[in-house]
């Protein structure tokens, strides 16, 4: 699938090495190693693609087998889960298949799993069952859950504090405010910012990423959507998050270095040693 739009050019290189914690490389045009290229020129080594249904949680597992640069996240998109399955049966045999491809090395998160009720492509029950199976197979897999959450701040958390979260949560393209950031903080969860950060009319994101704790932060893309500024409405790519990274240092008043650094360690903390 493309969005068929014109690409972003590339950034300047940052200077060291930074992580894409989400992207959905089977959705960018062009080659993947050509992407990649691109990322590590802009110094972004490493990149988590991140399934949304079986199809795509299975293309992502042999992206990572066939590039040491990445790894996947798999699940059933909230907006998949009420055409995923017409039976008990048909979604008990999904769930199997996500929580086998979970228990696979190159497998670093079980996302992006959550609730949309911005969408209406699936009841809410029906999304919050499905995130309750994900949180189960998160846990007993050992790996990372990656949150889509929009429009369910209180509802997301509920669940998780009822269902007793993962290890490590990641909150991807975080989209609530301070407040909402401060709970998060609270309980350990991760923040990971996408191009969303530095649009003009973002100063809650903004907000938020000036209250939590530098080792609760990532970066991403969500590639290729939601470039971020000066690319707007283009086509987003791995590379691109050194403009989301540059800006969420400027909001903290950090060292983009400094950044850089706490970011590769948060990383090696909720996905696991990645060596290249």
């Amino acid at each position: 699938m493309s969005i068929g739009r014109p690409p972003a050019p590339d950034p300047e290189p940052l200077p060291a090495s930074a992580f894409d914690s989400h992207c959905h490389l089977e959705m960018i045009d062009g080659p993947v190693a050509d992407v990649l290229a691109s990322a590590a020129a802009a110094g972004i080594t490493r990149v988590v693609t991140v399934g949304t249904d079986v199809p795509s949680s299975q293309w992502a597992v042999k992206c990572a087998a066939d590039h040491r640069q990445v790894r996947a996240a798999v699940a059933m998109h909230p907006n998949e889960t009420a055409a995923a399955a017409s039976t008990p049966a048909e979604r008990d045999a999904v769930l199997a298949e996500i929580g086998a491809l979970a228990e696979l090395p190159d497998v670093v998160a079980v996302g992006e799993t959550g609730l949309d009720y911005y969408r209406d492509n699936a009841p809410p029950p029906v999304q919050q069952d499905w995130f309750r199976a994900h949180i189960d197979i998160a846990k007993r897999s050992g790996k990372a859950l990656m949150i889509h959450d929009r429009d369910a701040h209180d509802d997301v958390l509920a669940i998780l504090a009822a269902e007793g979260a993962p290890e490590h949560v990641i909150f991807h393209c975080f989209s609530g405010d301070a407040a909402m950031a401060r709970r998060c903080a609270d309980a350990g969860y991760v923040l990971s910012f996408a191009g969303t950060l530095t649009f003009a009319n973002a100063p809650d994101l903004r907000a938020a990423a000036q209250v939590m704790p530098a080792e609760l932060l990532l970066v991403e893309t969500d590639a290729p959507f939601l470039a971020p500024v000066p690319n707007r409405g283009r086509s987003n790519a791995p590379a691109q998050v050194a403009h989301t990274l540059r800006a969420l240092a400027a909001v903290r008043g950090m060292d983009v270095a400094e950044l850089c650094a706490t970011i590769e360690a948060t990383g090696e903390r909720v996905f696991g040693p990645w060596p290249l």
